[in-house]
Parts: structure tokens; sequence; C-alpha cells
């Protein structure tokens, strides 16, 4: 008798089934998979770095080989555009070379080298030498709102197959076909470069029993997730109640505060306004870096910014949300905002006439009404944002003050504004990740020094980052082997330096041999 069980996605702008039906992996296929990684990482860990680069740069083309096939599926599963998702293969493909990069140059491992000092008084120095190693075997979550760069080949894929960790993707149950169109791809780099069987493995399932299995596992020994704050929360506690507690990397939610000081709102308010609307709006608001709360202190400027951000919110028409469940939340939040005390709306776009579809809406309320309600600081996943009007720049200070960990925090400020609010950076300092002057905060450059983390609960670890090369330390230890004989030390640390990296060497940095 046959006991699995299957599910099938949707389109979300029909909400009827597309084709294809997906198996709900069993704890038996989870622990078989999870064997297999184990397994594979003997091996895969010990591939030298242009191995494991070539790997990456044939996923990439492996990916490109999909074709329009990919796009189609991916815009069937999750109602985004074309032209975006077209993009986001891009950004997926340049992260994977990125990564490729960074492990054929080799430097990343930190390799740092203390030579002995035999003859010193009292006590003769060792010969200490340090690198990073992979960790072992982890399970990334895919994301619903980037299906291709967040999810089964994104950025936690990448970063933890170039440190020399195999990876388990638990595919998002909502564009399944995706995930299983680039699982295949990935499978394929994986023959022609003669990777390990196991490297790389997808399970699919729409109920959290798998992910939970899967974290619980006690051969994972870390996770990578995209998601809510109760997804990432859920997976950071089955993690920790292990009998062996393991790292997970979340990124969660993150209302990424917006701050317009008075200078800069005189002069340039109509192009912020429309940059604004833009950016609440973009994507229907499912990005994780779109501006929920927004200060700003009564100045002069002030009415003609709401006129001007109410008129291009008003022209913006409702779009298709990623899924059903994501359109629930958002219209739940929304309702949850309304019946606020002391809050007003300020503008909505156009009325919402397709299936699953969510307009852009503007909230209002005072610094002391924010402070009073922990709830409007809240992520609302969506194309919403509520204004905070201060009376004073210490006001706007104190709120910057009880703000909690985000991604992203924005300011915008002329000259003078920048020299008057100067306590405002030190104290976003030490609330986001990535600081933003004069710009919006959608949008997250894949590079060596983007910074896509930030302090709980944005995220679990906030010493990390899901976005750029340094991605890669997240999925590794230190490791230091004193009075090693030279044969045995790991290429990196030979004195020969044959992979002529840059190393730490009796703290000088350097690409030189040790005679």
């Amino acid at each position: 008798m046959n006991s699995r069980t299957y599910f099938v996605a949707y389109n979300p702008a029909t909400e009827r089934a597309l084709e294809g039906s997906f198996i709900n992996s069993s704890a038996q296929d989870i622990h078989k998979t999870v064997l297999k990684a184990v397994e594979a990482f003997a091996k895969y860990r010990k591939k030298d770095k242009e191995s494991i680069a070539s790997f990456l740069e044939q996923i990439a083309d492996e990916i490109l080989h999909l074709g329009n096939e990919l796009i189609e599926r991916c815009h069937l599963e999750t109602g985004l555009p074309l032209a975006r998702l077209e993009g986001e293969r891009g950004r997926t493909i340049h992260q994977l070379k990125l990564f490729a990069a960074l492990v054929r140059e080799g430097s990343w491992v930190d390799a740092q080298i203390d030579t002995a000092i035999p003859d010193r008084i009292p006590l003769p120095k060792p010969d200490i030498r340090k690198l990073l190693i992979p960790l072992g075997p982890v399970a990334v979550f895919g994301a619903s709102n980037f299906p291709l760069a967040f999810s089964t080949a994104g950025g936690d894929t990448a970063s933890a197959l170039a440190a020399g960790c195999p990876v388990i993707v638990k595919g998002h149950e909502a564009h399944p076909g995706t995930s299983a169109l680039i699982a295949k791809a990935i499978s394929k780099a994986i023959q022609i470069c003669g990777m390990p069987e196991g490297t790389f493995s997808l399970l699919q399932g729409n109920s959290k029993s798998v992910g939970e299995a899967l974290v619980k596992h006690p051969e994972i020994k870390a996770v990578g997730f995209t998601g809510s704050f109760a997804g990432g929360k859920a997976l950071f506690d089955y993690a920790n109640a292990r009998p062996e507690p393991i790292p997970v990397f979340a990124e969660m939610g993150s209302t990424n505060p917006v701050f317009i000081l008075p200078g800069i709102l005189k002069e340039k308010g109509v192009e912020i306004a429309a940059g604004l609307a833009n950016s609440i709006a973009m994507g229907v608001g499912q990005f994780c870096t779109n501006p929920g709360i927004c200060f700003i202190e009564k100045s002069e400027g002030v009415a003609t910014f709401y006129n001007l951000l109410k008129q291009k919110i008003n022209e913006i028409p409702a779009g298709t949300m990623l899924t059903s469940n994501i359109k629930k939340a958002f219209d739940n939040g929304i309702r949850k905002t309304k019946n606020s005390t002391e809050v007003e709306i300020v503008a909505s776009g156009q009325p919402e006439v397709k299936l699953n579809s969510s307009s852009p809406i503007l909230f209002k309320t005072s610094v002391d009404n924010f402070l009073k309600n922990h709830s409007l600081s809240v992520e609302n996943f969506g194309p919403s944002s509520i204004i905070v009007e201060a009376d004073t720049k210490e006001a706007v200070l104190d709120a910057a003050s009880n703000l909690e960990g985000h991604l992203t925090a924005t300011i915008f400020g002329n000259e003078n504004d920048i020299d008057q609010y100067r306590a405002l950076f030190d104290i976003l300092e030490l609330k986001v990740g990535r600081i933003i002057i004069n710009g919006f905060p959608t949008g997250v450059e894949v590079c060596h020094s983007i910074v896509h983390g930030g302090p709980f609960p944005a995220t679990t670890c906030s010493q990390s980052t899901s976005v750029g090369t340094n991605a890669i330390k997240r999925f590794v230890r230190p490791i230091c082997f004193q009075d090693y004989p030279d044969s045995l030390l790991p290429a990196a640390l030979k004195n020969e330096n044959p992979l002529n990296i840059w190393r730490l060497i009796n703290g000088s940095l350097t690409q030189s041999k040790i005679k």
C-alpha cells in the first residue's frame, strides 16, 4: 500500500492548481537524504578550491540552460512579472559566480600563522596555525518572495557549497515546480563536475513537520532561512533544543525605518515622496527591505510632502501577492492597524479587483502613540507603511532609541541636517545592519562589502550576513594546528603557500612563503 502524500502548486492570480504533483517528504526520506549528505561531506570538504569554484560556475550555467521553462513556471507559481524573474535569475547566477571567484582566489579561509620561537625565554613558543573549515551538512529553507535568489540555488545554498558544506534544501511549498527545475540543474552540475552524490538534495513538502524534522536531525550542522519571524524563530528554537545545538542564520521580519529630516524635506520633498511611494509598493511590498516606518519631524514642507505622497500612492494599481496565505496575513495586519487608536489613513492605492491582489496603503500617527503601541512597529509583509510624526528632534531621537533590530535604516538629510542629527547615526549603528543615506532600502547589492542582516528580531545572528561573500563565514569554524609537520598541514597553511593566498604571518598580511 502506498502511504505517500502529495501536494500541488497554485497560481496565486487564479487559485487554480498547476500541472504536476510533489511528494511530501517522509521522516524516512529526510533521514536517508541527510545520511547521503554526511557521506558526501567526507569527500566534498576535501575538494580543492578550483573544483568547488568550477562546480559553482557549472550550476550557474545549468540554471541559464533551463531557459524560458524556468521563468514561465516561476511566473505561474508566484505571479511575479517575467521581467522581474529574468532579473532575479541574473542575480542568482551572479552570486554563484561571485562565490566561485572568492573560492578560486582562496584567501577567505583566513589563514593565520605564528611561527615557533624555540629559544624563547622562559618558555619556547610553539608553531601555531589556523584556518576556517566547513561545518558539515547544512539545511536551507527556500523563501517565498525570492523564488530564485533566496531559494533552491540562492545565497544560502551558494555560500554553503562554497564553504565546502553539502546542502539540503527544504523547497518552499508555494513554488515546488521552480525548486524542482533548479534542483535538476544542480544535479546535472554535480554529474558534470564529478561531485559526490548527496552534495545537494531537495526535499519538498507543504507541512511544517518536514522542516522541523530536518532541523532536528543530529547530522545537520547549520541552518539558513529567509522568511517570517514566526518561521525563523521556530527553527531557531528547534535547533537550540537539540542535544547538540546548532547555529541558525534566520533572516526574519524588519520594518526598515526611514528618517526624513527637515532641511531635505523642504528642499527635495517632491523627489522623496515619489521615491517613497515606489519603494513601499515595489514588488507589492513583498521585500524584506520594504520601508514600513517613516519618521518625520513636523516642519516647513510637511503638508506639501503629504499631498505629493498621497497623489503618488493613489495612482499605484493593486498587485498580486505571492500566495493566498500572505494576502490573508497582510489583510489581517491592515485591519489591526486601522483599529488602532490615534492612527489615520493618509493614502491608499487603486481598488483591488483581482484575486489575491493588494493595494498600497499609508498610515499616520504621532510618535507618542507609536511608542505606546508596539504592534505599530511590527512588520506587516506587504505594501503598507506608517508615518510617525514628531514635534521635536529629541522626540525623533527617542523613537530611534526605542527601535528593535532591523535590516536597514535610511536617513534623508542635507549637510545641515546631518550635522544637526549626528546622534541619530550613532543610535542607528546599534539598531541595524545597513544604513543608507539619501536612498531607499529596497534593493540589496550582491557584493563583498554588503551586510544583509541586523540585530534580533531582524535576524537570529547579528554577526553575519545572508547576502555577499561574507555569508560564507556562517558555515565554517576555525581550527588550530600546533606543531604540525608541514606534510600534514592543509595546503593553505603550508610553508610554501602553494595556493598563493594572502595569509597573516606573525601579524603581517602577506603572500610570501615561510623559509
